[in-house]
């Protein structure tokens, strides 16, 4: 899932009473991964990185999004580390321009808490969620290249949010560019709507044949593009049957490549967990018995 502490999830997933730092361990008799979505807003603390590894068994896989300002979202200057808020410049609104130094700058910072899940085995990818703002009519995918680079020992997935970098020619010029650089392509599903912020589900795209990357936004295109809140614009619950269907497209990304990760991002209530059980349950996965943890008080 694309997170293991969204509120609807509190609310109605873990088991009453459960205080913050159990939830992850308790996660982790469910599901053997998980997207961390915090490291999107802020750099982890190395030794919060540390009880996460702790807390999670041998075999368990973090992916993890990369701060917001590497993917070139909208970034206030108070959501960066202290010690680069002095050095940041900044437009009228307050807003933090990315300039070559504060891009490596950042970098270094956020790369040593990586290799404590590195160092474990415990780390999937670094994931760049680009914005919908990144747009081929206005940028250049040689724009991430310095990015890639300082990423190279880290398996690098990019997720774009511009629909543009995936249709007619530049889809071809977008899917070369990934495969050279050896960085993978985000597949989606999201609603059936041809808006420039939603991408296309009909592509099961593979640049990288070590690992295939799956996430699921829901098809509720209303919701998609009004929402105020993560939890409104991912308001969707999967039918069984539209399980079986992603079902069936993981095991064709699988049948090209090593590896797939498949990431529920339908994080309203308590969708995105029971959408990945019973997906686990349609490809014949074990599914732990729930709740292994009596209500606590």
């Amino acid at each position: 899932m694309a997170s293991w502490s969204d509120p609807g999830f509190v609310e109605r997933w873990y088991p009453k009473g459960m205080r913050p730092g159990e939830r992850l361990a308790w996660y982790a008799q469910h599901f053997e991964m998980v997207e961390v979505n915090s490291t999107f807003y802020s750099v982890p603390d190395a030794r919060m990185v540390e009880r996460w590894r702790a807390n999670t068994p041998d075999a368990f896989t973090f992916d993890v999004k990369l701060h917001q300002l590497l993917s070139r979202h909208s970034t206030p200057a108070k959501l960066l580390p202290p010690e680069l808020q002095r050095r940041a410049e900044t437009d009228g609104k307050g807003k933090v321009k990315l300039t070559p130094a504060l891009e490596e700058a950042l970098i270094e910072i956020f790369l040593p808490s990586m290799t404590i899940l590195q160092g474990a085995g415990k780390l999937g990818v670094l994931l760049l969620q680009l914005s919908p703002a990144f747009s081929p009519t206005k940028h250049e995918l040689n724009e991430l290249e310095r990015l890639i680079e300082m990423l190279r020992d880290y398996r690098l997935a990019i997720e774009f949010r511009n629909r543009n970098w995936a249709i007619g020619e530049q889809l071809r010029s977008t899917i070369d560019f990934l495969r050279r650089h050896r960085v993978i392509f985000v597949n989606i599903d999201a609603p059936a709507a041809e808006h420039f912020t939603i991408m296309r589900s009909d592509l099961d795209e593979i640049t990288n044949s070590q690992l295939a990357y799956l996430r699921l936004h829901g098809r509720n295109a209303d919701a998609y593009l009004k929402g105020k809140t993560v939890a409104a614009r991912f308001n969707y619950d999967y039918s069984d049957r539209e399980i079986v269907e992603v079902a069936e497209r993981s095991k064709r990304l699988a049948a090209d490549a090593r590896e797939v990760h498949v990431v529920f991002n339908n994080n309203n209530l308590d969708y995105a967990p029971r959408a990945a059980a019973r997906l686990r349950a349609a490809l014949g996965q074990y599914v732990a018995p729930r709740p292994q943890t009596p209500e606590l008080f």
